[in-house]
């Protein structure tokens, strides 16, 4: 799947279409497709009624009926990505309709084998990843309007309504305000190569401005995603099967392999975006944050992560910097370590509100549901209240990749 070129890699070193980035997207799949070939017909059904059959409580008996489709006949990467999606929020639903108390022990054939033959295709894991919940899973309503939340919507979704209309688009906003930083830093490694002091000024600049405008897409969370519902009904079902006590042995895909699995669930952490800004910023995260990361890499398409690994093999920047000994330069430097500790201290303030505000709020309701109905009232979800949904120790995790992002400043 990556193009491997190297005639080309000398002439265009990280030329971003060699990585499956585009110039206006970036990381985002490019006008992703929203209806499979019509044999297909049978998971797209479902998957177009998802939150109404998860909430009847009748997913799980509809994929017992599905007919057993293979995979085979899907062409090219798109339509890839198209199925990966519908499978991936088809399994999430599937596994969790029932709630943490409720999980199965095994993924059927008709959904396992498809999905783990589309995943071997795609070089991802058979698991919904920020690839599927965000990168793959936006449309514009109006096709000549703009990429505003207000003219875009989601191709699969999930119990949640709104709240989860607005979390997946804010996310996707995170990604678009990121794409003038991604062609920052090929620029800066391109100005390294050749010495030019001041185009790497102006690219360390503009990826400084990009970050800043990644913290200002953040902040529209508040506006469409109420923290009630994302944390009683919208985050199980971005859980995985890997560190979570609701599912300890993980999942058997029926038809693949006999013994279970485990995955972790989508996490922020997944995305590229921050991944390449570490790299070229030579930002090192505590060994068991770098672990964490790491292992989210391989949770991302493989041409992505080949972008990162390609900068993390350039000339060091911050050696650059201080080699130079220029103090604009190092100014501009400092402004995007800067600029990315303030959106990881936003970030905080964000998990703060939808995580451990929301649960605390939820545990209050419950207690004085339980007085007035008694303990049989609604359970909570409980099995992830400290880990984020991709299995990390969520404020441990988030405070340390924080705090190493300002010591990577360069002091004068």
């Amino acid at each position: 799947m990556e193009a491997d070129d190297s005639a080309e890699e000398t002439l265009l070193p990280l030329a971003l279409a060699r990585f499956q980035l585009s110039e206006e997207y970036g990381f985002l799949l490019p006008d992703p497709l929203t209806e499979l070939p019509a044999p297909y017909g049978p998971w797209m059904e479902i998957a177009h009624d998802l939150p109404q059959l998860i909430t009847s409580h009748q997913l799980r008996s509809r994929v017992h009926q599905m007919p057993q489709l293979s995979a085979q006949h899907l062409r090219g990467h798109e339509e890839l990505h198209l199925a990966h999606l519908v499978l991936s929020f088809i399994t999430m639903g599937y596994l969790w309709q029932e709630g943490e108390e409720g999980t199965v022990k095994v993924l059927p054939r008709n959904l396992a084998v498809p999905f783990w033959e589309v995943s071997q295709a795609l070089g991802l894991p058979p698991i919904l990843s920020h690839a599927d919940f965000v990168l793959a899973n936006w449309r514009r309503k109006n096709p000549n309007g703009p990429l505003e939340i207000e003219n875009l919507d989601t191709i699969i979704s999930l119990p949640g309504g709104e709240s989860l209309r607005g979390f997946i688009l804010v996310t996707l906003l995170v990604e678009k305000a990121a794409v003038p930083g991604i062609k920052a830093v090929v620029q800066a490694i391109r100005a390294i190569l050749q010495l030019d002091e001041e185009t790497l000024c102006k690219a360390l600049q503009a990826l400084a401005e990009a970050i800043r405008d990644m913290s200002k897409a953040l902040k529209q969370m508040h506006d469409y995603v109420d923290p009630t519902v994302f944390y009683t009904v919208i985050r199980i079902f971005l859980s995985g099967w890997k560190d979570n006590p609701a599912m300890p042995e993980g999942l058997i895909y029926e038809g693949v392999a006999d013994q279970p699995m485990a995955y972790s669930g989508g996490s922020a952490a997944q995305s590229a975006v921050l991944h390449a800004f570490d790299e070229l910023l030579g930002i090192r995260h505590s060994q068991e944050s770098t672990t964490f990361l790491h292992r989210m890499r391989d949770y991302m398409p493989p041409p992505h992560r080949a972008f990162v690994e390609e900068i993390r093999r350039a000339p060091s920047l911050k050696q650059h910097v201080l080699s130079s000994g220029d103090t604009q330069l190092r100014a501009a430097f400092n402004q995007c370590i800067s600029e990315l500790a303030d959106f990881r201290s936003y970030h905080i303030i964000i998990v703060t509100k939808y995580i451990t505000v929301a649960a605390a709020k939820a545990k209050a309701r419950q207690a004085e549901l339980c007085d007035n109905v008694g303990p049989s009232a609604g359970k909570l979800p409980s099995a992830l209240e400290a880990k984020g949904t991709g299995g990390s120790h969520i404020f441990s995790f988030l405070k340390s990749v924080r705090d190493t992002t300002r010591e990577g400043m360069i002091s004068a």
